[in-house]
């Protein structure tokens, strides 16, 4: 019997990503998070209302906290509705906290937010990675690449 094809829902859908920290950061590790949200920041998540480009993630008594990330108050939740930039928890394991803990205050990494979703079970999921600043020649760096890779991809286009 053939694989059942995966149809396209809303369950499995990007909410926010922070495209910018790819650029500014060398991303050396992702984990994946859960979040703690109330009703209608779900609401509001579903309705592609967010943004994680100027939040970081920062370990305090031994839990993990998403901070400035922006949700939008979901309009129907009238007096129920949430803070925008409240401190979110993060759901993550002791282990990987202290992992993450270890790696910022050793190596002087950052822990970035790197894309926001709703997995194939419906649940609000944290791309985050552990990253190091990346300098101006790095990011120089980096653009060359990209801009050849473009460059290389219309040549072959183009030849054949």
């Amino acid at each position: 019997m053939a694989a059942k094809k995966k149809k396209p829902d809303d369950n499995n859908k990007l909410v926010a990503e922070n495209r910018k920290a790819r650029y500014s950061y060398a991303v050396e590790d992702t984990l994946e998070a859960g979040l703690l949200l109330t009703g209608s920041e779900v609401k509001s998540l579903r309705d592609g209302q967010a943004n994680i480009a100027e939040s970081y993630a920062s370990p305090e008594k031994g839990e993990m906290w998403l901070i400035n990330s922006a949700i939008q108050p979901y309009p129907q939740a009238k007096h129920f509705n949430h803070e925008e930039r409240r401190p979110r928890k993060l759901l993550l394991k002791r282990r990987e906290i202290e992992r993450l803990k270890q790696a910022r205050e050793r190596q002087g990494m950052t822990i970035v937010p790197l894309k926001l979703y709703f997995n194939e079970r419906g649940l609000a999921k944290l791309l985050i990675g552990l990253a190091k600043g990346k300098n101006v020649a790095d990011k120089r760096q980096t653009e060359k690449k990209r801009d050849w890779g473009r460059e290389k991809a219309r040549l072959l286009r183009d030849r054949g």
